[in-house]
């Protein structure tokens, strides 16, 4: 089952009262927009994210929307959400089946609640995630300066409703075709609602809070600053150097006599980072993750699998701050490399390259790197939840 994620992030945040759109305010270190869109990139039944951003920023996304997996694309937004939404459909994938509409100012969102909206979708057409009122709720009615309670409403009978939001491909082509025709909505539910379909209501999730006011903001940054939590980890990576092999160091290919022999492309930063950001996770190590008993990483480029490491912490929830690698090889000098080294590295890691620190030693003609029958690595990764 194919699954597309649109994040709605197409409006400018005027009830905040910020300078600043308010997808781009950080919350605990990351912005709204970026906390929110990992929750889905992160997710490994999320195959495509489209985030609809105000028009003036989509020239100017930001930096990790670039190199994140799987791919971010990036729309401009309509004059409301109904349009930015549907500006957004028209770019999903034509085998999507199942389609995620998030509010982006919903930065919590957990991935159990996006599992969950995704199979009553795929089970029941529509679903949206709510939350059952708690207290008791009265209908009021303004008579002159007074608010006078005209009814008690059977409180049973009412949910708060959150995002995300998930339909069958057919049934939200169906409900932005209405919005398109001159319906009027305040989400994409009421929209289907309004074609005949049924919404399903799955249990929503209490921080699955939406950032609105100044209020909302303050509180989301006391709680994300409670929960942070550091997590350091290292990596360390040795191979052998023979004739007849590439020397792939941090996804750049260097000219050399020999190259690093492994299973993979035996590139020893992003193996020794790789384990470094599993190990700041406890999620396991690189062998665990990519045997080399199996044929499906043969010859694997090992970038590619930093990516991959990367995605998976994030489901955990957690984000790289940034990494310091040590490269001990003899020979050839790989300082006119390390510019290129580490922009391939922040790439995968999606963060700035200013994030990630590649140095070079020599082991000064001791033991077999010295005698440059070796190359190895050491790596540190401090990750933030």
């Amino acid at each position: 089952m194919h699954v597309t994620a649109i994040i709605a992030a197409g409006g400018e945040g005027r009830r905040l009262g910020a300078g600043t759109p308010k997808q781009l305010l950080e919350v605990g270190g990351r912005t709204i927009l970026e906390r929110s869109v990992s929750a889905f990139v992160g997710h490994d039944r999320v195959d495509e994210v489209i985030v609809v951003l105000p028009a003036a920023l989509v020239n100017a996304p930001e930096a990790w929307t670039k190199s994140t997996p799987p791919a971010v694309r990036i729309v401009a937004g309509g004059a409301r959400r109904q349009d930015s939404v549907a500006n957004a459909f028209d770019s999903v994938a034509a085998d999507s089946d199942v389609v995620l509409v998030h509010d982006a100012a919903r930065p919590f969102v957990s991935a159990d609640l996006i599992s969950r909206a995704i199979d009553a979708a795929a089970a029941h057409g529509a679903a949206i995630a709510a939350l059952p009122v708690r207290d008791t709720v009265k209908r009021v009615e303004s008579r002159g300066a007074a608010s006078v309670i005209v009814s008690t409403i059977p409180r049973d009978t009412i949910y708060l409703a959150q995002t995300p939001q998930a339909f069958r491909r057919e049934v939200l082509r169906e409900a932005v075709a209405l919005g398109r025709s001159g319906v009027d909505a305040t989400d994409e539910a009421m929209l289907a609602e309004r074609a005949g379909h049924a919404v399903h209501v799955v249990e929503g999730d209490p921080s699955n809070v939406k950032i609105t006011t100044a209020d909302d903001l303050d509180l989301a940054r006391r709680g994300a600053g409670a929960a942070a939590l550091a997590r350091i980890g290292t990596g360390y990576d040795l191979h052998r150097l023979v004739d007849g092999r590439p020397l792939v160091i941090g996804g750049v290919t260097i000219p050399s006599e020999k190259g690093a022999l492994g299973h993979s492309d035996a590139d020893v930063v992003c193996h020794a980072v790789t384990d470094a950001v599993l190990g700041a996770a406890a999620a396991g190590n690189i062998g665990q993750r990519y045997p080399d008993t199996d044929a499906k990483w043969q010859g694997a480029s090992s970038i590619e699998l930093l990516r991959d490491s990367v995605r998976h912490i994030r489901a955990s929830g957690f984000a790289v701050e940034n990494v310091d690698v040590s490269v001990v090889l003899e020979r050839p000098k790989i300082a006119p490399y390390l510019g290129d080294i580490q922009a391939r590295v922040a790439d995968a890691l999606g963060v700035d390259p200013s994030r990630v620190s590649v140095k070079g030693k020599t082991n000064e003609g001791l033991d077999a790197i010295g005698r440059g029958e070796a190359i190895a690595a050491h790596a540190v990764a401090l990750l933030r939840s």
